[in-house]
């Protein structure tokens, strides 16, 4: 599902990333966790195609799609159809209802509105905000929220979804049950999962633990 070859990433002459390989199969919960600064969320951020590698000499295939020589708008373009992100900050739009939050990425893939509208109920729905549909985010609880952003995530029906602190901003009760609906979706809908994490209960969870040190993987 996720190859990649050393990947580098120089911030000036910092460099952060040093040579990261990895290898994640279709349907796998994998957490990344360790010290602030170890390169985890820049790993997410080159994995996720929001930005590229310094170096010319790598190799990222997802979904056997070799993304190294997409231009930007192809990458843009199979960013939004295959690729789901959730953030420890949602990010919702304010000004805009659940509902809508959710169906935008749908709107930007080209459904028509009508066809986003459904679906992004019915997703809600799913995640049990059936009576938060027309909610401004201002009018949800932080758990509620969270799950907006999930449901945005998942729109597209991307073959990957990645996590950055997803559950950093929640209480321990709302991390549970985010945690918990992390691998329902997987079991239901086989997607494969990316977090990056310091919450230990939910790393001790994944299938598999990698430990970031120093710009590498250290397991």
């Amino acid at each position: 599902m996720i190859k990649s070859k050393n990947l580098h990433k120089k911030y000036g002459n910092l460099e952060v990333l040093k040579g990261v390989d990895l290898s994640i199969d279709k349907g796998e919960v994998v957490s990344i966790v360790g010290p602030s600064g170890a390169g985890k969320t820049t790993l997410l951020q080159l994995l996720g195609t929001l930005d590229r590698p310094s170096n010319h000499n790598y190799e990222l295939v997802i979904n056997q799609t070799d993304l190294k020589n997409l231009s930007n708008n192809d990458l843009s373009d199979f960013r939004n159809k295959n690729i789901g992100f959730i953030f420890q900050f949602h990010q919702l739009l304010p000004e805009f209802t659940a509902l809508e939050n959710v169906a935008i990425p749908a709107y930007i893939a080209g459904l028509p509105k009508k066809e986003a509208d459904l679906k992004a109920k019915e997703i809600l729905e799913l995640l049990g905000l059936r009576e938060r549909l027309f909610h401004k985010p201002a009018k949800l609880s932080g758990g509620e929220q969270q799950r907006v952003a999930v449901a945005r995530a998942l729109i597209n029906n991307p073959a990957v979804i990645m996590a950055d602190e997803p559950s950093g901003n929640l209480d321990s009760e709302n991390a549970k049950q985010l945690h918990k609906l992390f691998f329902d979706l997987r079991d239901r809908f086989e997607q494969t999962f990316i977090i990056v994490t310091h919450n230990e209960e939910l790393a001790e969870m994944s299938d598999r633990k990698l430990m970031m040190k120093d710009g590498l993987i250290i397991n």
